[in-house]
């Protein structure tokens, strides 16, 4: 394993993580940075996967816009899903080549780390062939869409911790049909802090992704 950094981004929009990305991205191919995770929630956003057909929207431009839901073209793998305070997302801007993962291998890791993180939180979760993301019997909790550049990782995942659930039901989400979306908050019936969650995941992270007890941690401002 290697050095990792992680760094709380907090409530940012999405816009801006989008711009940081890019340039960690870039800092990581120049061997500037070394791996690194954005951990991070959004204000109401509908982000717009690289696989069009599955970008389907249930609202028009100006409806969303009515809502205070901004809506983001991006090049990730997926179809449309959304993101929203409550959620707890984390980006990994990862060399590949480096850890020697393939990618059906690195999203097969981004899987586990969810269900781990999730049971800890009490809710039993688990992969459905050919959907990447996290699933509790057929509600879907989790969701994943990456890009990969020469090797180094782009976009990552959202697991819906205390989110309202809402925001959905504005699209279908990841272009899936029949699709229901659960949170752990409505799984076991109880708020959990995002927080707590947040200080869960970075353990998880540091067991899958670095053999240092201890990984650089900032908050990003």
């Amino acid at each position: 394993m290697y050095p990792l950094k992680i760094i709380d981004c907090g409530l940012c929009d999405y816009r801006d993580i989008l711009d940081l990305q890019h340039e960690l991205s870039r800092q990581r191919k120049d061997g500037e940075i070394v791996n690194t995770v954005l951990i991070v929630e959004h204000p109401p956003v509908i982000t717009l996967g690289a696989n069009k057909p599955k970008n389907k929207l249930l609202k028009t431009d100006s409806q969303l816009k009515e809502a205070q839901i901004d809506t983001v073209q991006i090049r990730r793998g997926g179809g449309a899903t959304a993101h929203n305070p409550g959620q707890l997302v984390f980006y990994p801007i990862m060399d590949l080549h480096q850890l020697g993962l393939a990618i059906t291998d690195y999203v097969r890791e981004l899987e586990s780390i969810g269900i781990e993180l999730l049971s800890r939180l009490g809710v039993t979760s688990d992969r459905k062939k050919g959907y990447p993301g996290l699933w509790v019997g057929e509600d879907k909790i989790a969701s994943i869409g990456v890009r990969v550049s020469r090797f180094i990782t782009h976009h990552g995942m959202a697991i819906n911790i205390c989110n309202d659930l809402e925001i959905f039901d504005n699209m279908i989400p990841c272009g899936i049909d029949g699709v229901v979306m659960t949170s752990v908050e409505k799984q076991i019936g109880s708020k959990i802090p995002l927080q707590n969650a947040k200080q869960i995941l970075i353990k998880v992270l540091t067991q899958h992704f670095s053999n240092e007890d201890i990984v650089e941690y900032e908050k990003h401002s």
